[in-house]
C-alpha cells in the first residue's frame, strides 16, 4: 500500500491527513501544541490513537520516542553515533531489534528495513505529481502505523 505525505506536514499545533493511493483518508497526524517536547498523535479514521510520537528532551542525539495509546514506547529513532555520509537514523525496538534507514532522507528517498535485510518500507517522492509531497510505500503484512510515525520521525529530525 502506497500513502501521500505532504512536506511540512508535521507542523506543530496543525493537524494533517495521511491520504492512500487512492486519494482516501487513512490516518490523521494530529500535533499538540503547548508542549515542552514536540508531540504529534497518529490516529486512525475512527478517531482512536495509534501511536503518539514524542520528542526526547535533553539528549545527545537526535531522536524521537513512538508510544503506543497507553504510554509504552515501541519505539525510539534515534541519530547514529558516526555516519560520515548517509545513513543517518537507525529505530531501537523496544521488544529488541533494529530498523535500519538507508538512503537519501534530505531528498526523501530511502527505505527501512529490518534486521534480515528485508525491505518494509520505502519513501521516495517519485510516486507522486503533487509538488511538496513524497509517497511511503509499507511492504505487505509489516505494521503501516509504525512505519508511518518512523517516517514522520525521519522527516521531523532531518527538517530540524
Amino acid at each position: 500500500m502506497r500513502y501521500l505525505i505532504r512536506e511540512k506536514l508535521f507542523t506543530i499545533g496543525d493537524d494533517y491527513w495521511i491520504e492512500d493511493e487512492d486519494g482516501h483518508r487513512a490516518f490523521l497526524v494530529d500535533g499538540k501544541v503547548l508542549r515542552l517536547r514536540d508531540t504529534f498523535e497518529l490516529k486512525d479514521t475512527s478517531g482512536r490513537i495509534l501511536a503518539v510520537i514524542k520528542e526526547k528532551a535533553f539528549t545527545v542525539r537526535d531522536a524521537m520516542k513512538i508510544e503506543n495509546a497507553d504510554g509504552d514506547v515501541i519505539a525510539t529513532v534515534r541519530e547514529k553515533l558516526f555516519t560520515p555520509f548517509r545513513d543517518k537514523y537507525h529505530v531501537e525496538l523496544a521488544g529488541g531489534g533494529e530498523l535500519k534507514i538507508h538512503g537519501n532522507l534530505i531528498d526523501k528517498d530511502y527505505r527501512i528495513e529490518n534486521s534480515h535485510g528485508d525491505d518494509l518500507a520505502r519513501i521516495s517522492r517519485k510516486w507522486f505529481r503533487i509538488r511538496d509531497s513524497y509517497g511511503v510505500e509499507i511492504a505487505d503484512g509489516a505494521d503501516a502505523g509504525l512505519l508511518l510515525a518512523v517516517a514522520a520521525c525521519v522527516d521531523h529530525l532531518t527538517e530540524e
